[in-house]
């Protein structure tokens, strides 16, 4: 494992393992606090989303463009895909999968919709739906961000400023702002 200040363009181990889990291509690159950052940022979306919206929100069959932004949490957006599709929805009569009706129960044993019963999930209804699918949604697209990041790291040494001339420009631009209102309240200009 090289160490985390490495200067290489391209980390293919930190790709590979930021594509299994979020954070941990920052956790193969020595990067622990930016890892556990990236872990709760993500993680924290995709589990929001699935809070507002309930499982109804990960469903690979009834809002597929959705599924693909969050697919891209990882592996885990597929088993819970692949929970809600075999453990929660009922079979129809034609023989597919779909949500139950708000009368009817899942047999255990076979999958199909009976009548009478109490549905295994409720289906989330209008913009809660909606914004449950969007955060999660939001938590893929930002680990497509954090997979890049770990894979392709840039060539930065930790805590440098970007230009050691000049250094960090908003830092510079608010310093002399308190600075010159200091500056004033004593009577200076």
């Amino acid at each position: 494992m090289p160490p985390p200040n490495d200067d290489v363009g391209f980390h293919p181990a930190a790709l590979l393992a930021a594509c299994v889990f979020p954070g941990a291509g920052h956790l193969v690159r020595g990067e622990k606090s930016r890892a556990a950052a990236v872990c709760v940022g993500v993680m924290g979306l995709f589990l929001g989303g699935m809070l507002v919206g309930g499982i109804d929100a990960i469903d690979s069959k009834e809002d597929r463009p959705w599924f693909y932004a969050q697919a891209l949490v990882g592996p885990v957006a597929f088993g819970v895909d692949w929970y809600h599709q075999n453990k929660l929805k009922v079979i129809d009569e034609n023989g597919k999968l779909r949500s139950a009706n708000p009368d009817e129960g899942r047999d255990p044993a076979t999958g199909k919709a009976v009548k009478g019963g109490t549905p295994p999930k409720s289906m989330s209804v209008g913009r809660v739906n909606e914004l449950g699918m969007l955060m999660a949604g939001l938590g893929g697209m930002v680990n497509l961000i954090v997979i890049l990041d770990a894979g392709f790291p840039s060539k930065r040494t930790d805590g440098a400023p970007a230009n050691k001339k000049t250094g960090n420009v908003l830092e510079s631009v608010v310093i002399e702002a308190a600075v010159n209102t200091a500056m004033a309240g004593k009577g200076g200009t």
